[in-house]
């Protein structure tokens, strides 16, 4: 993700002025210093460190990790009380947020049919650490907010698990070199309505992360992707 972003940066005539990494020394943070925006693509157990450097630094930061967000209410506050930037999106390809508005009405045209049942697939690339994927977790808060006979999801194995009719199955796999597949099912006795997004490459989850970038420079505040794809962006 990292060559991908700096890629992206560099296609929109950005600088990228330092790279950090688990084996960054203290020099190379110093350079972040000299950012204008920092972008956190990291594991779940660097992210809440490195957001706290950026903000010790008052640097805006745009978080595409996932995994950590039983930490995201303190980082948040954190953000308002110091007047700090922070953008987190579980997913920053402009493809999939409009996948999440179509989630979020097909779950609305579903809510008074309780005689189908929903699940989930994700599919992703076997060095993501973290199951099931961030995506996937927002699209299944998305439809249980607002699927009256579902209150909860739960993980489940690839021979499937018998679950609580309140319960959302997702079912997480892990395959080399898938960027992200991402599936949700209704189904009844009768039918089965299905919609579904794959990623090509992480060429857009990058393009997504740099065009937020853009969008949080010179603002101050807690924002997610919604923010940024609501308002109007030059994607030339």
């Amino acid at each position: 993700m990292g060559l991908a972003i700096e890629n992206a940066a560099l296609s929109r005539e950005h600088e990228v002025v330092a790279r950090v990494s688990q084996e960054t020394g203290q020099e190379e943070w110093d350079k972040v210093g000299d950012a204008d925006v920092a972008i956190e693509f990291t594991a779940p157990h660097a992210a809440v460190q490195n957001i706290r450097r950026c903000f010790e630094m008052n640097i805006p930061v745009v978080v595409g990790t996932t995994g950590w967000y039983d930490q995201y209410d303190a980082l948040k506050s954190e953000a308002k009380a110091t007047a700090n930037s922070l953008l987190t999106a579980t997913n920053f390809s402009l493809g999939v947020n409009i996948f999440f508005e179509i989630n979020k009405r097909l779950a609305e045209l579903m809510a008074p049919y309780s005689s189908y049942d929903v699940r989930m697939e994700e599919i992703h690339h076997t060095q993501k650490l973290d199951a099931p994927s961030g995506t996937a977790i927002s699209l299944a808060a998305q439809a249980i907010d607002r699927l009256p006979w579902k209150k909860t999801w739960k993980l489940t194995d690839e021979l499937g698990e018998e679950l609580s009719p309140t319960t959302m199955g997702i079912e997480a796999k892990r395959i080399d070199d898938v960027p992200g597949t991402h599936s949700i099912v209704y189904e009844s006795a009768i039918d089965s309505i299905e919609i579904k997004h794959t990623a090509h490459s992480r060429a857009g989850f990058a393009f997504g992360a740099v065009l937020a970038a853009e969008w949080l420079h010179g603002k101050t505040g807690v924002f997610t992707m919604e923010n940024v794809i609501k308002n109007s962006l030059s994607l030339d």
